[in-house]
């Protein structure tokens, strides 16, 4: 194989003038190919899928609340989770009504619009559950939009419901699901489930999920969570499988309008101090799998750098190597946080580390259509 042309390919196959690449030839550019030429082929990707929006770099205002920190899914690299048991009980919530009114209504005076909505995998609540607290936030609160689940989430709902993954998705839309989050995807291939996320859905049922959401004309993303027990060869089938997921999306439908990769955080994780397996990704290899991910989702328009995990500097150099935007300022997030995830971004600093890097922000909402900043946005205090 050859690295000029196989990035030459890599373009032309966005242009629609020749085949996507395969894992192998993924792989082969991940070890052969220069930062210097992934970065130069993301960035001149990142300018054709963007060509209407050229010097803009996109954010969102939302808040990340968590219905319930109890689960079964045994994640080994979250340490936000308790068991369902008595022993546990003291720690154990369920999120009520008067808090998510609290929470929502900060978010509202911040200036966003939305709830990314996600918790652990309680083996109590199921399809009426969220139907009714769906309905009841969305009555409360009209304009509210509710960025929620994931494919794990709907799996455990449609097992313990009894229901089919369609028959969970409709209910939950018509009770006022605006958007279907990527989350638990961590690597979509069954070795590496196994190994860190046993308890969660597999990988064919992961895209499954997402597949009928598209077919129901449901708005996704797609992540990964990379940098554990993963191969290289394992990351790009990964991308190749949620390209393949993409391409079966109806016409007219978004599918998976963004895709987010992210390093394992591993501060204080099972997977750490059992196996001490390490979150060894560099700032070098995070701006790698950035321009290979824009480089193999020839179907993908929009690549989230996740600043949460990596901090401003490396993320604002993705912008420059595929990234087009720069995700949420995080109000609230819990789950990555408590694995180590330190940094922390408000209003005025997300904008000013988009101008720094050479673009001008410009504040979304989830389907990636533009909003105007709120004349008076309250500030988040974050506590440095």
């Amino acid at each position: 194989m050859n690295t000029s042309k196989l990035l030459d390919r890599a373009m032309r196959s966005h242009y629609g003038e020749a085949e996507p690449l395969t894992i192998e030839e993924g792989t082969f550019l991940f070890h052969n190919a220069t930062t210097t030429e992934l970065m130069y082929v993301g960035n001149e990707l990142r300018k054709y899928h963007k060509k209407d929006t050229l010097g803009k770099v996109t954010w969102i205002i939302d808040r990340n609340v968590n219905t319930t920190n109890v689960c079964v899914a045994n994640c080994k690299f979250c340490n936000f989770f308790v068991p369902p048991s008595a022993k546990f009980a003291d720690k154990a919530y369920i999120t009520s009504i008067e808090t998510y009114k609290q929470k929502i209504e900060e978010t509202f005076r911040y200036g966003g619009e939305q709830l990314l909505l996600q918790g652990g995998h309680h083996p109590d609540l199921g399809v009426e559950y969220y139907s009714n607290l769906f309905r009841e936030l969305k009555s409360l609160y009209p304009n509210l939009k509710l960025h929620a689940l994931g494919p794990p989430e709907i799996a455990h709902i449609a097992k313990i419901s009894k229901k089919t993954h369609r028959e969970v998705l409709e209910a939950l839309m018509e009770a006022g699901l605006d958007s279907l989050p990527g989350a638990g995807a961590e690597i979509l291939v069954d070795r590496v489930r196994y190994n860190i996320a046993n308890g969660k859905c597999g990988s064919d049922e992961w895209l499954e999920v997402m597949r009928v959401a598209h077919q129901l004309g449901l708005t996704t993303s797609a992540t990964m969570m990379f940098g554990h027990v993963e191969t290289i060869e394992e990351r790009m089938e990964h991308l190749v499988r949620i390209r393949e997921i993409q391409a079966m999306k109806p016409e007219g439908a978004n599918g998976f309008l963004a895709f987010i990769p992210w390093p394992y955080q591993d501060e204080d994780t099972m997977l750490r101090r059992i196996r001490d397996i390490r979150n060894e990704v560099t700032g070098d290899e995070y701006v790698r799998m950035i321009a290979l991910s824009r480089i193999m989702l020839s179907n993908i328009h929009n690549i989230q750098a996740s600043w949460l995990t990596v901090g401003k500097a490396v993320g604002q150099i993705c912008l420059h190597a595929g990234a087009n935007d720069f995700g949420s300022i995080m109000i609230e997030e819990n789950v990555v946080s408590a694995a180590g995830a330190p940094h922390r971004f408000t209003s005025n600093d997300i904008q000013e580390a988009i101008r720094e890097a050479g673009f001008t922000p410009q504040l979304r909402n989830q389907h990636y259509d533009f909003r105007e900043l709120p004349e008076t946005v309250e500030q988040q205090v974050i506590d440095y």
